[in-house]
């Protein structure tokens, strides 16, 4: 592989949990009912795609400032790093291989979380929600980043929390790599690889096979 592309939420910091109760907030505030599959077929995709589905006829941009008012409600769980995801990063850095960002967060929130876990000077490339028309499980954010690197999508390896994201992986042509924080691991078993966390995974990785 010559590239390593990743995801943020759940997969380089541990947010989900958060994120969820996020939506718990919001839909709660405007008493739409919702059970644990709603919630999390809403992980690892962008807000302005899932809010005409969860409440439609509102803005989604108006909805999404309501969201981000809840950010430092005092009832949020904290965010911390994925065991090992810092590391990894580095070390993709360190041998001079391509790397990106692939979210679906806003840049600003990925600057923030990037450089909490001190791997921002080295993720030179992010493409973020706001460049791309259509978020995950859509490919298109992951054929971006791989067209800014100059890398064959079929060369780079996908690092993924959610069902939405491994999907867009595998639409892109990409090897996956599945980090069960937020999903059991059966559930994750259409990626290539299916790992607890990112502690102790070494670059270049050994056991993919080829796309």
């Amino acid at each position: 592989m010559e590239a390593a592309l990743f995801d943020l939420d759940g997969t380089l910091v541990n947010t989900e949990i958060r994120s969820l109760a996020l939506w718990r907030m919001f839909l709660d505030g405007h008493g739409i009912a919702y059970n644990e599959t709603l919630l999390r077929g809403l992980m690892g995709r962008r807000g302005v795609d899932v809010l005409p589905e969860v409440l439609p006829g509102m803005d989604p941009e108006a909805a999404m400032e309501e969201i981000r008012s809840y950010y430092d409600h005092p009832d949020l769980p904290g965010i911390v790093p994925v065991p090992g995801a810092a590391e990894l990063v580095s070390r993709v850095a360190e041998l001079g291989d391509s790397l990106a960002l692939v979210t679906s967060a806003q840049r600003w929130w990925a600057v923030e979380r990037l450089t909490e876990i001190g791997v921002l000077e080295v993720v030179r490339t992010i493409v973020s929600a706001e460049d791309v028309a259509v978020g995950k499980p859509d490919p298109s954010g992951y054929l971006l980043a791989a067209d800014l690197l100059g890398v064959d999508p079929a060369k780079c390896v996908v690092f993924e929390d959610s069902l939405a994201g491994i999907a867009a992986a595998r639409a892109a042509g990409m090897s996956c790599v599945a980090v069960a924080t937020t999903h059991h691991p059966d559930e994750l078993s259409h990626a290539d690889l299916v790992i607890p966390d990112m502690s102790g995974l070494e670059w270049p990785l050994t056991e993919l096979p080829a796309v």
